[in-house]
Formats: C-alpha cells, sequence, structure tokens
C-alpha cells in the first residue's frame, strides 16, 4: 500500500497567547489520511480551526514561520516528513514538494512583479540559475492551466481581475508539479460564475497531474465540485468524515444536521 501523502494521528495544534495573553487551541486530536492522488475537502465555519490544520499540513508551523501553530499533540506526516520534528532543510524540501493557496492569495501576489514573474518566483527560488526560456516555457504552461490567456503574463496584479489574480495564484502553486496541493478558501471573495472556473479548472488539473490536495472551503457546493471525501470541522474537532452524502446523511452534530438541511439532504436524528 502507498504510503499516505498526508497522515495526521490525534493532532493538536494551539497558537501561543499574545501579550501575556491565554494559548489558544485551535485544533484538537482530529485524525487525517490523504492517499496520493486523493483530495480531501475541510469544511466548517469560521474559527473552526480549518485554515490553522491547513497550514500545519503545508509546514507553516511555530518551527518555520513567526506566530505559526505549535503541534503540542499527536503527530503529523507529510509526504514522508515529520512536521512536529521538522528542520531548516526538511522544510526547505517540504516548501519545493507541497504548493499552497492562502486565503486571498490573490492579494499577495507581489505588486511589483508582472503575473508571469510572480507565478515563476518559486522557480528561480528552487533553482536560482534556470535558465530564463526554459522558464518562460514552464510559466505559460502553468498560466494556460488554469485557462489563462498568455496576454496575462505581462500584467501587473492591479490590471488583471480578482478572478484573474486568484488563477495567477493558484498556477504558482502548482508551477513546481506539487506531490500535495493545500488551499484555503481559494475562490473567497470571487464572482460565483468565475468561482465555479476556478474549480472547474483547479479540479481538471489535479486530474491530469494526479498529485494529492487538501481544499478548505466554507461551500458545500465548491467542495462537491472537487471531491467527493469530506471531513466537518467544528471547535477544533472533526465531527463528520467520510464520503460527502453518508456524512450528510448519518451526522448527529448539530452542525452537519444544518450542512445536511441546506444541501437537501436528510440527516440521522
Amino acid at each position: 500500500m502507498a504510503r499516505p501523502a498526508v497522515f495526521a494521528n490525534d493532532l493538536s495544534l494551539r497558537f501561543a497567547g499574545v501579550d501575556g495573553g491565554p494559548s489558544v487551541d485551535a485544533v484538537r486530536g482530529v485524525d487525517v489520511r490523504i492517499a496520493p492522488g486523493e483530495t480531501l475537502a475541510i469544511i466548517g465555519e469560521a474559527g473552526s480551526g480549518k485554515s490553522t490544520l491547513a497550514r500545519a499540513i503545508a509546514g507553516l508551523t511555530d518551527r518555520t514561520i513567526e506566530r505559526g501553530p505549535k503541534i503540542v499533540g499527536g503527530s503529523l506526516d507529510v509526504l514522508g516528513i515529520d512536521v512536529r520534528q521538522l528542520r531548516r532543510r526538511d522544510d526547505t524540501e517540504l516548501g519545493l514538494r507541497v504548493g499552497y493557496v492562502p486565503q486571498d492569495a490573490g492579494t499577495a501576489l507581489d505588486p511589483h512583479l508582472t503575473a508571469g514573474e510572480n507565478v515563476a518566483y518559486p522557480l528561480f527560488q528552487r533553482t536560482p540559475k534556470l535558465d530564463r526560456v526554459l522558464a518562460g516555457g514552464i510559466v505559460a504552461e502553468a498560466i494556460d492551466a488554469m485557462h489563462l490567456t498568455l496576454a496575462t503574463i505581462p500584467k501587473y496584479p492591479h490590471e488583471l481581475s480578482r478572478g484573474q489574480r486568484q488563477r495567477v495564484a493558484i498556477a504558482r502553486a502548482l508551477v513546481l508539479d506539487p506531490e500535495l496541493l493545500v488551499t484555503d478558501e481559494a475562490t473567497s471573495g470571487v464572482d460565483a460564475t468565475v468561482r465555479e472556473t476556478i474549480l472547474d479548472h483547479l479540479a481538471e488539473v489535479q486530474r491530469s497531474r494526479g498529485f494529492a490536495a487538501l481544499v478548505v472551503s466554507s461551500e458545500l457546493g465548491e467542495v462537491r465540485r472537487l471531491t467527493d471525501t469530506l471531513a466537518v470541522m467544528h471547535a477544533g474537532r472533526f465531527v463528520g468524515y467520510g464520503p460527502i452524502d453518508d456524512v450528510l446523511s448519518r451526522g448527529t452534530h448539530r452542525y452537519v444536521r444544518r450542512l445536511a438541511e441546506l444541501s437537501g439532504v436528510a440527516a440521522a436524528l
């Protein structure tokens, strides 16, 4: 059996208190298993812990970034790397193998770089002396994979629509051909029609390349466009995990039942 791309066992994450304040337990004892090529979606309300979990799976903990979440319980293995014992060398390796799209990723593009230069940035981080013609071809392929025209490449972020900027951010996350893609509300705030386009393109790329993916969302409709495997998160814990319709029809937690009502699936009482 192939080793999971992501394996978390009884994982708990905590944020240190700010200015002497109390620490905050964001994730409490969750189990996650994502096989190579599989997509898992996590849905939950704001503050449920889903974004914190996504950041940790992307390797962004207190060992690698300022004010990142600390693993205080359980284990987390990502692409064969023990994240709890992450060292700088492993952090670099993980960064090259995991694509990460944070919330409002389009607004995080460097405004002084063109769309093409933003997408190319990870390539030159990995290989500073990479041939620029070769890099240009890789960037063009990444841009095209997100169904953006090549005319997008020389434009600056402020010249693009919000939906285009989001797709550029996703292209940047995919440019190194990652083994795992982590997206956190990748289409938040984007017009509904454009959102569906982004999701369909993302699903198309995932199917063609076969990487594993963790998708954080707050919309069931989005989730169904990408996968049929769902984890429902509430107050730092999973309250449902499995095939979407099974989770919704058999769930007993009040939040799962509310999701089921909104989606028109009859939940078990």
